[in-house]
């Protein structure tokens, strides 16, 4: 009998990490520019529209595709 083992780090699951993590730190380190040059409300608004963009693209990439449906009757 032939199994195939399937690795924790595959090419999905390092895209998804690669994602999440850009996600966050880039609009991150952004805000943290933005306010230490005075402009924190700007700063502010950028991680937010990082980190929503990062939400829309796991949820468009990963999570829309699945097929979430109960038993059929």
């Amino acid at each position: 009998m032939s199994e195939t083992k399937q690795s924790l780090v595959s090419r999905g699951n390092l895209l998804l990490a690669a994602v999440v993590t850009l996600g966050i730190v880039i609009p991150g380190v952004a805000r943290r520019f933005l306010g230490e040059a005075g402009y924190t409300d700007l700063g502010m608004v950028v991680f937010v529209l990082g980190y929503a963009g990062m939400v829309f693209v796991v949820w468009y990439g990963w999570i829309r595709p699945l097929d979430i449906t109960g038993p059929s009757q």
